[in-house]
């Protein structure tokens, strides 16, 4: 058995076959605080969530890249571009696309998190995109990668900060 920590992480778009991974990270990557009860699965019908992934590459500024460790998919990052007034929990406008990310938890605090963050930064820089947004509650631990990546808090929601990144 490879240890974790030894295995080759390779990063790479995603592949239209796997959209329901991008599902799967989208339930991993809604915050539920330490001792919280889970969301029911069925959370990911709710209009309001199932936006961020549902018709995925049908609209025009869809990005996404996964890693892979062993041919396994471990995590994803994924942007889209809402239009108001069915914008996203992050959204600032409608040039700027917000992105979503989850990791699963074995494979956390090994730097995935950053490459994703990188790759996809760079991909929207190639496409002219001037910034990007995302959503994360305060409690949240990733909001100190997104710090580090660059990411300032634009406003706070309730819990929640939607964070801004310039290209």
């Amino acid at each position: 058995m490879t240890n974790k920590s030894d295995a080759k992480i390779i990063y790479r778009e995603l592949d239209s076959s796997e959209y329901d991974f991008l599902n799967e990270m989208l339930y991993a990557a809604l915050f539920v605080p330490e001792g919280g009860k889970p969301f029911e699965r069925s959370i990911l019908d709710n209009p309001d969530i199932a936006r961020y992934t549902e018709n995925w590459g049908n609209q025009k500024g869809d990005v996404s890249f996964v890693a892979v460790v062993d041919r396994q998919l471990v995590g994803a990052i994924w942007g889209r571009m809402f239009i108001h007034p069915n914008k996203g929990y992050g959204y600032v406008d409608d040039l700027i696309p917000e992105l979503s990310m989850a990791i699963k938890p074995a494979f956390r605090n090994q730097g995935i998190g950053n490459q994703l963050l990188s790759l996809i930064s760079e991909k929207y820089a190639s496409l002219n995109v001037q910034a990007l947004s995302l959503s994360v509650d305060n409690r949240n631990h990733a909001k100190r990668l997104y710090q580090r990546s660059g990411f300032q808090i634009s406003r706070k929601e309730g819990t929640s900060l939607i964070m801004m990144k310039e290209l």
